[in-house]
């Protein structure tokens, strides 16, 4: 529990001055003392009955909600959803993200990114299906596609944040998760924009459109074309494995990408180029693993980005320069967190950045 709890004392520390980028270092120095308390009892009850009423002529395309102070009201009043109100959902969530010492390495931000990377990966420009808006990984038989593996206990982490924030849709909720983790981990600012809706299981997506690590460049190439990326927005992308870590019983992988896990820096890219891997000898999948520790790995979908040319210049430009990786990372970030969503017209100027918590 001592070791699954140093980061975050690390973390806050490093938030009280700039974002600096470090270089990696053993996992162990990463763990001090301390814990973040915090409440996660439910929204007091009340007489007031909620209604949600869907509408994109609310602010932002976010909906809004009539409801009556009590039941021998008759008179509705209308709550839209304002910038404050969707500050004070990711405000829970950054509350709770470190809840759990013995969850994985100590943060659910990880996981929150995954589920709100994968409710957005399976879009398709040429139909136009998939993609963020309808959280349709609710349902079967999407939920139990190979890729989404794990993913549940992201959706249960926040069951409690939409029980008590009835208001915000799934759709917005996950993406507002993703964005939370990305700049509680100290990654850079994503902008955020809702107006997302919830859709039923009719329109869950056909398994195969995540990426297969097992893969090459050729299928990544296939997998992030068909989204609408081009190969730099793809590496950049690629730079979110510097958090979390594989599962044997989810993907089959096993191991963490880098030494932080909990921390996003541009370490991932300078591994990739600077350290010596080798195929890992064990009785799982393909995987590579470092030669120095042997406690990290890469996937054979990572070292094509090293393996292929056009690739490998934009993972030595974002070796060398952490400012630029955050600057394109956020950038692409965005664009996959808005793949499918029916925005309302003019809304791209009324994006928000949220404040990360003290």
């Amino acid at each position: 529990m001592a070791t699954a709890t140093a980061a975050r004392s690390f973390t806050r520390a490093l938030r009280t001055s700039t974002r600096p980028a470090f270089q990696a270092a053993p996992r162990v120095a990463l763990r001090q003392a301390g814990r973040r308390f915090y409440s996660s009892e439910p929204a007091k009850s009340s007489s007031s009955s909620w209604l949600w009423i869907a509408g994109a002529a609310a602010v932002g395309g976010g909906g809004f909600w009539l409801y009556t102070q009590d039941s021998a009201s008759t008179t509705p009043k209308v709550f839209t959803p304002k910038f404050e109100d969707y500050q004070a959902v990711y405000n829970e969530i950054a509350s709770r993200l470190e809840e759990k010492d013995d969850y994985d390495d100590g943060s659910y931000g990880p996981v929150l990114l995954r589920l709100a990377w994968h409710a957005s990966g399976t879009y398709d420009k040429e139909t136009g299906t998939g993609g963020s808006n309808g959280a349709t990984m609710r349902f079967n038989p999407e939920a139990s596609h190979g890729a989404n593996a794990g993913l549940k206990a992201a959706r249960d982490f926040l069951e409690p944040v939409k029980a008590k924030f009835p208001w915000i849709t799934y759709s917005d909720l996950w993406i507002l998760g993703g964005v939370c983790a990305i700049q509680e981990m100290l990654g850079p600012e994503v902008p955020y924009r809702p107006g997302r809706s919830d859709r039923d299981m009719a329109a869950c997506t056909p398994d195969g459109r995540l990426p297969d690590a097992a893969q090459g460049q050729d299928h990544l190439r296939n997998i992030f074309y068909r989204m609408g990326f081009n190969d730099q927005e793809i590496v950049a992308l690629a730079g979110a494995h510097a958090l979390g870590r594989c599962h044997k019983d989810r993907s089959g992988f096993d191991g963490p990408w880098t030494f932080s896990p909990t921390v996003l820096t541009n370490d991932y890219f300078k591994l990739l180029l600077n350290e010596k891997w080798q195929w890992k000898k064990w009785d799982g999948p393909k995987q590579y693993e470092d030669k120095s520790t042997k406690t990290l790995m890469m996937l054979p979908a990572d070292m094509a980005l090293v393996q292929d040319k056009k690739f490998k210049q934009w993972v030595e430009k974002y070796a060398a320069d952490n400012d630029l990786f955050f600057k394109d990372f956020s950038a692409v970030v965005l664009k996959l967190f808005e793949l499918g969503v029916p925005f309302a017209e003019g809304t791209e100027n009324q994006r928000w950045v949220f404040k990360t918590s003290a």
